[in-house]
């Protein structure tokens, strides 16, 4: 693209267009590989004979490189073009993808799912950049609504779709499923992806060392919050270790990008007041997101022994409110201030939590639907202004770097909050059971009454034991409800999340979305 072009008069042809719409599909494709083995964990677990210590990997492996390669995206689309480098990872992605559905083992597994996610890495956040390096200000309202639906359905879909996959045909359909796609998009991207130029200077002052130090620190902080939680945080020595070790290459990398002539991540781009802000909303969006999507499967997994295919048809309802709530967030983002579209986005999102923490242990499609209703309305309301406040603003030649840290600080929300989740998923559940268990005595005449019902009930086809019978079930009981309560106590954190959220909006200074034909928001 020639820079002494003025944003407003870019031209943008059918052939940028086929391109552009490419590169989104492979997005899709990447960010829903995230969460597509989700529910299907178990099968893949049978499938390679792996331990369930050793399962987990088949995601951690996909995010921890997916982590470390989102903010040097920037840097490598520079150096190579973004065509180019969208060519060779969505190629790499999809061989990965296919030597994943033929995995013979863990190891090869974890190999495969780690090239998966490094190559997926770097689609996301090009796909940001090239929104606002080819097209006008005044398409980009209605392109945000499309790269955020897109974003914010891959997470929503990928249960559902993988559970699907797997009932009707087998878990090795999970990988298989991008062979296809990623042919056609690696060709449409090659054939007419827009062609920058390389700028092959930049290898010169090679930024090795950030490049060791941004490994050392995400892949590190990636696998202490994944492991974090089921190893009972800092009681184990490897957290431990690796925390350390998080914290010194934090550190200097850091120092590394800030004094470094030629930085790999260019991080002064947090020197912009309303990036930095609008990266704190997109941490935000990343713990309302991921972790949604995490904890409403899980608790209809574990409490209502839900299968994945009807958790799917469950959380199907965000997705549905959140496509038909595009259109009307695409013309808002035209006519509205952004702060207010942004604070009425965080309080519908903040309210479908609140609204979900009054669930029981009975609850299921129909008491689901009016929450997941408000959280799929509220996500394009927040995504739309959110994206124009950290992006929409900045020149050209900063939009690909920033673009890496904005994809990468929702990422790390998302990390950052699902630890926290699962951390508090354990305390708060022993907790329940502890307070629920002292009021389970036989000194309470509710409690008789019960066991005299459940003992009554055991007799007819358990005979003498029936007594013990009736503790085991009483027991099971206690434990659903305090599954339940604890389930409940994570969202109203989720919740309060988002009121924080709300009390930040006085930090962003006014801010018009470039589509109003504004000069994209104040510094």
């Amino acid at each position: 693209m020639n820079s002494e072009i003025r944003p407003e008069d870019r031209v943008v042809t059918l052939r940028d267009w086929v391109g552009f719409l490419a590169m989104v599909l492979g997005m899709f494709m990447a960010i829903l590989d995230i969460q597509i083995v989700a529910s299907s964990i178990a099968q893949i677990q049978a499938g390679i004979s792996a331990s369930s210590e050793e399962i987990s990997w088949v995601q951690t492996s996909y995010l921890i490189a997916e982590v470390v390669m989102i903010p040097l995206s920037g840097w490598m689309a520079r150096v190579v073009s973004t065509r180019y480098l969208f060519f060779v990872s969505c190629v790499t992605f999809t061989v990965a993808s296919a030597a994943c559905a033929f995995s013979w083992s863990i190891n090869s597994m974890i190999v495969f799912r780690a090239i998966q996610g490094f190559l997926g890495g770097a689609m996301i956040p090009t796909v940001f950049a090239t929104t606002y390096i080819i097209f006008p200000p005044r398409m980009q309202a209605g392109l945000s609504v499309v790269i955020g639906l897109v974003a914010t359905m891959a997470p929503t879909l990928g249960p559902s779709l993988g559970g699907w996959l797997t009932e009707a045909w087998s878990w090795h359909w999970l990988f298989l499923i991008n062979v296809v796609p990623g042919i056609v998009v690696a060709s449409l991207v090659f054939t007419c992806g827009r062609k920058d130029k390389p700028q092959l200077h930049l290898l010169k002052g090679f930024d090795m060392a950030g490049i060791a130090l941004v490994a050392l620190f995400l892949g590190s902080l990636q696998y202490v919050l994944e492991e974090g939680p089921g190893d009972d945080w800092f009681n184990d020595g490897r957290i431990v270790a690796l925390s350390v070790l998080t914290a010194l290459a934090g550190v200097g990398f850091v120092w590394r990008e800030w004094t470094c002539e030629h930085p790999v991540v260019d991080i002064r781009a947090f020197a912009d007041s309303n990036f930095t802000v609008g990266c704190l909303y997109s941490f935000i969006i990343g713990i309302g997101l991921y972790g949604s999507v995490y904890v409403v499967p899980l608790f209809l997994g574990r409490v209502r022994g839900y299968s994945a295919l009807e958790i799917g048809t469950t959380m199907m309802v965000t997705g549905l409110f959140q496509a038909l709530s595009a259109p009307l967030a695409g013309n808002l983002a035209k006519h509205m201030d952004l702060r207010y579209m942004l604070g009425l986005g965080l309080a519908l999102f903040g309210s479908g939590l609140w609204l979900n923490a009054a669930l029981t242990a009975q609850w299921g499609y129909w008491e689901m639907f009016l929450p997941q209703a408000v959280r799929g309305l509220s996500l394009m309301f927040c995504f739309v202004p959110i994206n124009a406040v950290a992006l929409g603003h900045l020149p050209a030649h900063k939009v690909q770097n920033a673009s890496g840290l904005y994809n990468l600080m929702r990422n790390l929300g998302g990390a950052i909050g699902l630890a926290a989740i699962n951390t508090a998923l354990t305390h708060r559940l022993d907790l329940h059971m502890t307070r629920l268990s002292e009021n389970l005595t036989l000194a309470r005449g509710s409690v008789v009454a019960t066991m005299d019902g459940l003992t009554a009930r055991l007799e007819a086809t358990m005979g003498s034991g029936a007594e013990q019978g009736a503790l085991k079930l009483l027991w099971t009981m206690t434990r659903r409800e305090a599954i339940t309560m604890a389930f409940s106590d994570v969202l109203l954190l989720m919740a309060s999340v988002f009121v924080v959220g709300l009390l930040l909006l006085p930090l962003l200074q006014p801010v018009q979305h470039p589509s109003t034909g504004g000069d994209g928001g104040g510094h």
